[in-house]
């Protein structure tokens, strides 16, 4: 079948059909893809359709089939994106000393990675140890408190909290790299490893604070409340472990410039 064109008074082009049949458009096609259908379902006329057209045995069925034969398949793409990877923000740090409810000072135990809350007696405040805290901006919309990460001032040793067994345990971890969790460019992912260095710093009342880890909730860094000069552990908060502590920040002080008084004339 040969598909001829030619012009309407209106303008437009149509199609001629074969002897015999006629092409009648309903309505106008609203969208581009039906006006493409059309378009091609026309065209199948030509070719292949043609012997089937000249058959006294065309269906209707055969020419739903020359329709479907023809039409546009139309793919929706639906662009996914992947959530941002969320950051923990560090935002300044302080010097400070810590003591429990017995007014017990933390000291490191010679050779070991553990801290240890202990009475200490006059003279001898120079064995405790003060810490850093570094602060933190938590990117959830609501956190337990403001999170902190502490470290041994002066060294690469932080407290960490992970799970080695069955329970949390708490560790002093050395730290190759401190820029990792302190410095203006720091920013820690929310899945990330690091989050074992982090607490949440909970103030309640009048200088009483608990730390919670930010990897294990409900997990608090805690005292013996019976013993002296035991080790710091994590606990549940149901624990009967001292679970409050006294945070004080310390300012370094530098001595005064010396100043030599002008010889009397």
């Amino acid at each position: 079948m040969e598909s001829v064109r030619e012009s309407n008074g209106s303008g437009a082009w149509s199609p001629k059909m074969p002897q015999g049949m006629d092409f009648e458009i309903s309505h106008h096609p609203l969208t581009m893809k039906q006006v493409v259908n059309l378009i091609i379902a026309m065209e199948r006329f030509k070719g292949d359709g043609s012997e089937l057209l000249m058959s006294s045995e065309f269906r209707d069925e055969d020419m739903l089939n020359i329709m479907l034969d023809g039409l546009v398949e139309e793919e929706i793409v639906t662009l996914c994106s992947s959530p941002p990877h969320l950051q923990i923000s560090w935002t300044g740090e302080q010097q400070c000393s810590i003591t429990d409810q017995e007014k017990r000072s933390l000291i490191r135990v010679p050779n070991s990675m553990q801290l240890h809350a202990v009475m200490l007696q006059g003279g001898s405040e120079a064995k405790k140890v003060l810490m850093t805290m570094s602060a933190y901006l938590h990117p959830a919309p609501s956190v337990p408190g403001q999170t902190v990460a502490l470290g041994i001032r002066g060294t690469n040793l932080y407290l960490c909290c992970r799970k080695d067994g069955a329970e949390p345990t708490l560790h002093l971890e050395a730290v190759e790299d401190r820029s990792t969790l302190s410095g203006a460019d720091t920013s820690i992912g929310v899945n990330s490893d690091l989050v074992r260095f982090l607490f949440y710093r909970q103030d309640t009342g009048v200088n009483n604070t608990t730390l919670m880890s930010v990897a294990y909730q409900n997990w608090y860094i805690s005292t013996d409340n019976r013993q002296d000069n035991k080790p710091l552990a994590m606990c549940l908060k149901t624990s009967p472990r001292s679970q409050v502590f006294s945070i004080r920040e310390e300012v370094e002080r530098s001595s005064a410039p010396r100043v030599d008084s002008a010889p009397r004339p």
